[in-house]
């Protein structure tokens, strides 16, 4: 996958001396693995008058953050549906493939560090710019899966945080993971995750990875069913939940995902005999309002 970036770039709770909103392009790295710390993460944050945001700027700046950076990014990741033009076509600019989704799970803890300790030592802070959220989402209704890639059967598992640690020895074939420390989870907390098994599992795996992964839900209404929700919108219907054996362990599901500060995982396999994934990743379902993680 090479390098990932995950950017903002948007308004923060500051003005100028002229009473003028100040934008901000934030780059952070993404980690990509659970034994990437994330102290070592590349940073960049330029601040933006408001009446030169357009993608030219955007671009600059970019070749900015790119000329400071270890490594140049193959693919800029972001989450606010609004900036979508000015920051695609100032990728485009770079040659640089940019993905609109909610996988920007470094990118919401640097915010969310800023929201509480940069910003408000402003001169130019307004607390009141922060009482409307500007991130909303209207998921799509979800969407079966394509026929040829459906699994035969799947079945929910948790594995201990501790567990992780191995992560990068594991046999995968597609996958993306990143460090618990971004969601300062204790060695012993259980994280939860769905299992598919498939004698299609490769290209299953394959074109799962070709989507922006963001993560699991339980919906029990309107039929009970086990969502995965890619891109910015986009919920497609991994399993339908019956039984209540069943929906009792995806009831469980949510509860151990809650107290895992949302993260939980995917994989893909052929069988349940097999040691190997055709598919792993880890997920998380954040709050892209506040940076935080949803609460349900």
């Amino acid at each position: 996958m090479g390098t990932v970036w995950e950017i903002d770039f948007y308004s923060r709770p500051l003005v100028d001396e002229n009473q003028k909103k100040r934008w901000e392009l934030l780059v952070c790295e993404s980690p990509l693995s659970v034994r990437r710390s994330p102290d070592t993460l590349f940073r960049y944050a330029q601040y933006c008058p408001s009446d030169t945001v357009n993608s030219e700027w955007l671009a600059q700046a970019l070749r900015d953050a790119i000329d400071r950076a270890p490594a140049p990014p193959s693919i800029i990741r972001f989450f606010r549906r609004q900036m979508n033009n000015t920051i695609v076509r100032a990728s485009k600019e770079l040659g640089i493939d940019a993905r609109l989704g909610r996988r920007t799970f470094a990118l919401h803890q640097w915010l969310a560090e800023r929201l509480k300790t940069v910003y408000p030592l402003d001169p130019g802070y307004q607390a009141s710019a922060l009482s409307s959220p500007s991130v909303r989402y209207q998921p799509q209704a979800p969407q079966p899966l394509p026929d040829a890639l459906e699994g035969q059967k799947w079945a929910f598992a948790t594995l201990s945080a501790e567990d992780f640690a191995d992560l990068p020895d594991w046999d995968i074939d597609f996958g993306e993971s990143f460090p618990l420390e971004l969601f300062s989870i204790e060695s012993d907390t259980r994280i939860p995750g769905v299992i598919i098994f498939s004698p299609r599992a490769f290209p299953l795996a394959a074109w799962l990875s070709g989507l922006e992964l963001d993560f699991l839900k339980f919906a029990a209404t309107p039929s009970p069913q086990l969502l995965l929700e890619t891109g910015a919108d986009t919920r497609w219907i991994l399993a339908n939940v019956t039984g209540d054996r069943t929906l009792s362990e995806a009831r469980g599901f949510e509860s151990f995902k809650q107290a895992a500060c949302g993260v939980h995982f995917l994989a893909i396999q052929t069988n349940p005999e097999t040691e190997s994934f055709a598919g792993f990743w880890l997920l998380s379902e954040l709050d892209l309002a506040d940076g935080n993680r949803s609460s349900g």
